[in-house]
């Protein structure tokens, strides 16, 4: 079981990287849009968000609700707000701004909400 959650856990990093760098890769002057990779990137990490949590229920330690509940809120608006824009020629700044503000706040939450800090 162990195994398997390390793999979930790798496969939702490489997702929010891809996320991640399609957002970036557009920063600086220029119209912005969602690119592909952004759509694959945030689907991977929720699928594979959602499964973590379900191999994590299945263990033996306790499973912080609150945090998972948090995070599944922000990826759920970041998918939203990816598959809503996909087929637009350009997003306005400000949504492009955001989304990467989200994306880096889900990957905040996730590392800075351990259970030394709950």
């Amino acid at each position: 079981m162990e195994t398997l959650r390390h793999i979930l856990l790798i496969i939702h990093l490489l997702g929010f990287a891809a996320l991640f760098g399609g957002l970036v890769v557009q920063a600086g002057p220029g119209p912005k849009k969602v690119l592909g990779i952004m759509r694959d990137g945030v689907g991977t990490a929720f699928v594979t968000g959602l499964l973590l949590v379900g191999v994590l229920e299945g263990g033996d330690d306790p499973v912080n609700h609150a945090k998972v509940a948090v995070k599944l809120v922000i990826a759920l608006v970041l998918l939203v707000l990816v598959m809503a824009n996909m087929r637009k020629d350009r997003i306005p700044t400000g949504l492009w701004a955001g989304m990467l503000v989200l994306t880096v706040v889900e990957v905040g939450v996730a590392v800075l909400w351990s259970p030394a800090h709950t």
